[in-house]
């Protein structure tokens, strides 16, 4: 490992060794995200970079308990180049995080320690400086598995390795892309699904369904939130189920969403639930903020829209109603692309009008169970809850001494930071 005497790196270090230095040195406050640090090395075998604001670090948030288990076996170090992300996510994991702020810095610190392996959990734009440096394993990982537009970029074709969950991913990259090497392509199940989670809803007597629709994305052919066009029918519909406890789990983006359809949307929701809980015994739940596997437990039945979360809800609870929406009401398209339609009730516009009905029967009926099974095998092959962590950790495992025998015999004469330069 190199020594870092005499390099200057400006970054803010969360860890024991960072925040004895922090304190020591009389930093405080601020100024603890911007100083320099002198002859420090931040050893580590696995980088977790993430380049985002505050705002997307639930994509990494979801992540942090499967990198605690791999911190076991590999130390795991999480590089920030936005310090509010840092500060986001410093008291809910022991991991160790670094922010660094400039190009210079992320080069200087990779080049003076023997990182192995990178991970990354998104496609910001700012990975490909990361991906700059060639001694890494570079691992793309995403954070979830869906059907949106977005779960399958150009972009991935950079990376040395890109974990998918099962056979529906690997057959939306050859949908998709074009020249593209399926050999990078490695299924790994859905690890984050693996661990268990304090339960965050109150057990009840009552029957409870969640309505949990996602974000309107970046633009309109990514968009796929029920919220603008059938939230409030829906919830409606759920608020006159008999003996039910109804949970609204937006997406963490809704509540500040700029579209101000789906803004409005959430508002009337919310008022709508508050004010059918007045003199309610058992209230229906507003969960903003919460953990939603954290609350799958204890549900009953879910409303959601194309997006991770029907289907993480189909792999830990296939034997449980699973309702999709369909805003675009294109029923031969929404199945050709989002093959779990074909499994479960869909309400879109032709059907908004019968939610009551529709809902209720697949609660009460449920006639979907068989083909709910089929289709989990499709998105997760045939794993058992546990497998996709060992498969993943092994994986990573693999890669890594695979990576440090060929540098044995590589001589780089270079920084990837001095090759940017030239």
């Amino acid at each position: 490992m190199k020594d870092w005497i005499g390099k200057k790196v400006q970054v803010a270090v969360s860890s024991p060794t960072g925040i004895w230095l922090r304190n020591w040195m009389g930093l405080r406050g601020a100024s603890r995200s911007n100083h320099e640090i002198h002859g420090i090395s931040v050893p580590a075998d696995v980088v977790v970079y993430f380049s985002d604001v505050a705002a997307k670090a639930y994509q990494l948030e979801q992540w942090l308990p499967v990198l605690e288990r791999l911190n076991r076996d590999h130390k795991v170090l999480l590089v920030f180049r936005k310090v509010g992300a840092l500060r986001e996510l410093r008291r809910r994991t022991s991991l160790s995080m670094i922010f660094a702020r400039r190009f210079d810095d992320l080069m200087e610190l990779f080049d003076a320690n023997d990182y192995s392996l990178g991970i990354y959990v998104n496609n910001g734009v700012n990975n490909f400086q990361s991906l700059t440096f060639a001694r890494m394993v570079h691992v793309h990982v995403n954070h979830g598995e869906s059907d949106k537009l977005s779960m399958v970029s150009n972009q991935v074709k950079a990376y040395d390795k890109v974990f998918i969950a099962g056979p529906a991913a690997l057959e939306r990259h050859r949908s998709v892309l074009l020249d593209f090497d399926e050999s990078k392509l490695v299924m790994v199940g859905r690890p984050q699904l693996d661990l268990g989670y304090p339960p965050e809803l109150e057990p009840s007597a009552l029957r409870t369904v969640m309505y949990a629709p996602t974000w309107e994305g970046e633009n309109e052919s990514n968009n796929y939130t029920s919220l603008d066009v059938y939230g409030r029918q829906i919830v409606d519909a759920l608020l006159a189920l008999p003996d039910t406890r109804v949970v609204y789990k937006p997406h963490p983006r809704v509540a500040s969403s700029p579209n101000r359809d789906v803004a409005q949307a959430h508002e009337e929701i919310v008022q709508a639930i508050e004010e059918a809980n007045i003199d309610r015994q058992t209230p229906h739940i507003v969960s903003e903020q919460g953990n939603i596997l954290a609350m799958f437990g204890g549900v009953d039945g879910l409303v959601t829209d194309v997006s991770s979360v029907g289907l993480d809800f189909l792999y830990l609870y296939p034997e449980r109603p699973l309702v999709l929406t369909d805003r675009r009401t294109d029923r031969p398209c929404l199945e050709r692309d989002a093959p779990v339609a074909r499994s479960c009730p869909v309400i879109d516009g032709d059907s908004v009008n019968e939610a009551y009905g529709l809902i209720s029967a697949a609660l009460e009926q449920d006639k979907s169970s068989a083909e709910r099974a089929e289709v989990r095998r499709f998105y997760f092959g045939d794993l058992a809850k546990g497998d996709s962590t060992d498969i993943f950790v092994s994986t990573v495992h693999d890669l890594i001494t695979e990576r440090r025998k060929k540098l044995v015999n590589h001589q780089f004469h270079a920084s990837a930071g001095e090759a940017a330069d030239e």
